[in-house]
């Protein structure tokens, strides 16, 4: 079973459908919209601050959504997908990105929507990033323009996926 722990007075605000594997850990202000996913020894750790997450989110396995202490917030917006391994401390996501394996968005950046933050990339933080746009590298740096096939085929696709994925899960119970 999932660890959820109240901190400081506050529990976690989990949304119905929501799908936790037996490792992920959620701790204190923290909340989860409907039909996201928290995969394996993924940690939303609310504990200096606030964790918004929207609904149809996936958080894949080893990931960490963390903040700084009284002075950013992470925000997540619908249908994001964060890779494998990934950290996001104190940014704001907006809907419909990807945030690939092993990248690192930190603190007050912003992804708006429609984005692709390339596996290893490196969003420093304050960073405004533009939308529709695939940023890569260290730091990352706008690459090429997200066209529709892409929004499609990569960003709403792995969204749709893990919702399927997690449903695996919630029918062996």
């Amino acid at each position: 079973m999932a660890i959820i722990r109240k901190l400081n007075g506050v529990d976690p605000v989990i949304g119905e459908g929501t799908f936790l594997a037996e490792t992920a850990v959620v701790v204190g202000d923290v909340t989860v919209g409907r039909d996201c996913s928290i995969w394996y020894n993924a940690v939303l750790r609310g504990d200096v601050n606030t964790i918004t997450v929207g609904d149809r989110v996936n958080i894949q396995d080893g990931a960490v959504v963390h903040t700084l202490y009284k002075k950013s917030k992470s925000i997540i917006g619908n249908d994001v997908s964060i890779g494998h391994n990934a950290v996001i401390h104190g940014a704001i996501i907006e809907d419909h990105c990807l945030i690939g394996m092993g990248a690192i968005v930190l603190d007050n950046a912003v992804i708006p929507s429609d984005c692709i933050v390339a596996a290893g990339a490196l969003v420093l933080s304050n960073a405004r990033l533009e939308p529709d746009s695939v940023y890569a590298g260290v730091p990352a740096r706008k690459v090429k323009e997200v066209d529709p096939a892409q929004r499609e085929q990569i960003i709403d696709r792995i969204a749709r996926d893990y919702m399927m994925y997690a449903s695996w899960y919630e029918q062996e119970k």
